[in-house]
């Protein structure tokens, strides 16, 4: 198994930022993809950004220029800078990374709240 750990939500004004961080931990396990995924209230989830050990990134077209995400492989964790925040932004963030235990999966984090005031 593999858990993920979040930290860094909170309430931030319009145009601010905020820095997200994810540790993920366990025994015989081999992370590959890690990422943000984000959540608004009746809306699905959605990928924020995802990047690979590589360092390879993806990001969702409504955060490109705002945020950056970034990882230290040798801790496991992923970052998640956000700069110029917009009250569309406003949602439960949640860490995710598929990884290599017995099997290749998924994980998913228990989320934070990212909430964006104008």
């Amino acid at each position: 198994q593999v858990q993920l750990v979040e930290f860094g939500g909170g309430l931030v004004q319009a145009g601010g930022s905020l820095r997200l961080s994810c540790a993920a931990s366990g025994r015989d396990f081999r992370v590959l993809t890690m990422g943000w995924y984000r959540q608004a209230p009746g809306n699905q989830r959605e990928l924020v950004a995802d990047i690979t050990t590589r360092g390879n990134t993806n990001y969702a077209d409504s955060v490109k220029g705002r945020f950056t995400i970034s990882r230290n492989n040798n801790k496991n964790t992923v970052y998640l800078q956000m700069n110029s925040l917009e009250r569309e932004d406003t949602a439960v963030y949640y860490c995710h990374c598929f990884a290599f235990v017995v099997t290749h999966r998924d994980y998913w984090g228990q989320g934070t709240q990212v909430t964006v005031s104008s």
